[in-house]
């Protein structure tokens, strides 16, 4: 019975979300275009808005499922079985076996097992992730920078008891900057895209209506 909980993780896991949207409604696979990944920042910048959210959303609430909901239903809620849900899970996502094994980073499904896992740790990160977002506008660097205060905040800040999570935190940051070579590559050769935040549109519009 574990190994099916394990395999539904995966199957969860694997929803490409934003693949399915962009073929269903835009004819659009999201992996041909912008930076070929098939996650939410990728999304935000090809389809707009609404889709960039919908897909951010579904990314985290799915391997928060897949730790949270299926942990409950095998009644085990060790952090060790927790763990092992979610991780199969953010595998899942970049790893997907529905559209041959092309997926996104699991950034945002990485921070879906936190929330389920440590929510307050996971607060942290975000905050980190903003403050970083804001200052730099990469998105990249923020979610490296996030993924690597993770495993200082459980270590440092909560002190954490727990050997499984402290390895896993570690495990999260290189997971992600694994994922992240080729942005880390672009941004020291200073080609990696920055976001528009709302205050940088809304500035543009101003201007653009003064003139």
């Amino acid at each position: 019975m574990t190994y099916l909980f394990f395999l539904l993780a995966y199957f969860i896991g694997a929803i490409p979300c934003s693949v399915w949207i962009g073929k269903r409604f835009y004819n659009i696979d999201i992996r041909e275009h912008g930076s070929g990944n098939a996650g939410a920042t990728n999304t935000l910048r090809i389809l707009g808005k609404r889709a960039g959210f919908i897909v951010l959303f579904f990314d985290i609430f799915k391997a928060w499922f897949a730790t949270e909901v299926l942990s409950n239903l095998a009644d085990n809620q060790s952090i060790e079985y927790m763990l092992a849900l979610g991780l199969i899970a953010v595998l899942g996502h970049i790893f997907p076996i529905y559209i041959g094994f092309r997926g996104g980073k699991g950034i945002a499904s990485l921070l879906g097992v936190i929330i389920a896992i440590h929510p307050l740790a996971s607060l942290f990160s975000v905050v980190v992730f903003l403050i970083s977002l804001i200052k730099s506008r990469f998105v990249s660097l923020s979610s490296i920078l996030a993924a690597c205060s993770f495993p200082l905040i459980i270590v440092y800040y909560f002190k954490n008891e727990s050997n499984a999570l402290i390895i896993f935190s570690f495990m999260v940051a290189i997971l992600v900057i694994f994922t992240h070579k080729k942005n880390i590559e672009r941004l020291f050769k200073k080609e990696e895209s920055r976001v528009i935040l709302p205050k940088k549109i809304f500035r543009r519009k101003l201007k653009n209506r003064m003139n």
